[in-house]
């Protein structure tokens, strides 16, 4: 059966461990959505990994990663990936890693808009600047620039020309800033091109041969359900559609080759960057999770807000995304303390929310409804059994399943890769 990862909260939940798991049981892992403004970490005894772009799942060499036609490639930070793992001892051929060439490429121009625009609102988004959301704009704007485009030069110039006539009137006319040459741009991508051309193929007609031939894929999403494009707290979101929704965007795969979709969430709730959060913490033990937790983003350091667990969050999630299993990573953060809090509903203006609501106000200034149950105050870093957990401990995971509706199948005691309970 084929598999789907998702991310249940604002991303971050730890899905880089959970696919790096579970890629040990299939044939292919597939990227399917978003860019190098998300990251996944690994470690492997005591090497640490962290991906930006390429599946986690390349860790294991005998294994296929598919990076889709949903995700936007800065080819520079690609190739960068590629060498460092490289010089890590991974082979990185191209019977290992494919690139889809319906992949749209994040040009230079990209990332200048993207921090341009950033800086010219009232009310932040918090984007990392990495020009995720212009080169989507330009997809959808039917002017992007593709994989496929970088190996043939008669396109890229016909494309560039008409970009930077019209990139470089807005940059001068609206932004005050100088243009960009046509020439450097140009030789810059072709070179790109020519490295890459070995990983660029019809990822699609790949992955259904893939299919054919009943070997198992594992979809990979980047992100969570609120940072999705038309689900998440908009517009504090991603520029793609990282619930299950995009995996077929994202592919070419048709939906009834997904099979199992798992999500993933952490024992507690985090996100990056602005937006509303209903259930985080005060400024102290703000401090106290992100420091035992390390919550800082992968991919820019940045420091992640943190808060209790949302049942009403999750709820939502669990509902867009059809998961039938759970993956609850991070219950070794939880560790030290007394009292932990599940938010069951919102409150605002006299009315209690016990569903989601997607009216940002409501989101912005809501209450949370809190159960309070008893802490463990016990290790379990070292625990391999569900029976073994403290009783708290499984009182708290209970009651998870019981307001989720949806069975734990993975519970994360720990950062390393086999520091993980399966039920």
């Amino acid at each position: 059966m084929n598999l789907a990862v998702v991310g249940a909260q604002w991303g971050d939940e730890g899905k880089g461990k959970l696919i790096d798991i579970l890629s040990q049981d299939v044939d292919v892992t597939v990227r399917y959505q978003g860019g190098n403004n998300a990251g996944h970490t690994v470690i492997v005894g005591d090497k640490e990994y962290v991906f930006h772009l390429i599946p986690s799942a390349i860790l294991r060499p005998s294994k296929v990663c598919v990076i889709g036609n949903g995700v936007v490639i800065d080819p520079k930070a690609l190739l960068e990936e590629i060498e460092g793992l490289k010089k890590r001892g991974l082979p990185m051929t191209d019977k290992q890693l494919k690139i889809s060439a319906n992949a749209h490429v994040v040009m230079p121009y990209h990332r200048v808009m993207d921090q341009l625009r950033e800086s010219k609102r009232s009310h932040k988004i918090g984007t990392t600047g990495r020009g995720i959301g212009p080169c989507y704009c330009d997809k959808v704007g039917r002017m992007g620039v593709r994989m496929v485009d970088l190996l043939n030069p008669r396109v890229l110039k016909a494309k560039l020309c008409d970009n930077l006539n019209e990139k470089n009137d807005i940059f001068a006319k609206v932004y005050g800033c100088k243009n960009y040459d046509f020439g450097e741009i140009y030789k810059e991508y072709c070179s790109y091109g020519r490295r890459l051309k070995p990983y660029i193929c019809d990822t699609a007609l790949y992955l259904k041969d893939v299919i054919d031939r009943k070997k198992k894929i594992l979809f990979e999403g980047a992100q969570g359900t609120f940072l999705d494009i038309d689900f998440g707290t908009y517009p504090f979101v991603t520029s793609s559609n990282a619930t299950i929704g995009g995996v077929c965007a994202g592919t070419g795969v048709p939906p009834m080759h997904i099979g199992k979709v798992i999500a993933a969430v952490n024992a507690y709730t985090t996100r990056v960057g602005e937006g509303p959060f209903p259930t985080e913490f005060d400024a102290k033990m703000d401090e106290t999770i992100r420091s035992k937790g390390n919550e800082f983003g992968a991919t820019t350091g940045r420091p992640r807000r943190c808060g209790w667990f949302d049942s009403i969050l999750v709820r939502y999630a669990l509902i867009i995304n059809g998961a039938s299993e759970l993956a609850i990573m991070k219950l070794d953060v939880l560790d030290d303390l007394k009292e932990l809090k599940i938010a069951t509903a919102y409150k605002y203006k006299g009315r209690v929310y016990k569903d989601y609501p997607h009216d940002l106000e409501v989101l912005s200034h809501a209450q949370p409804v809190y159960e309070t149950v008893s802490g463990w105050q016990s290790d379990t870093r070292g625990v391999r059994q569900y029976s073994k957990l403290p009783a708290n401990a499984r009182r708290y995971l209970q009651r998870l399943e019981t307001l989720l509706n949806v069975r734990i199948k993975y519970i994360s005691v720990g950062s390393k890769r086999d520091e993980i309970i399966v039920c």
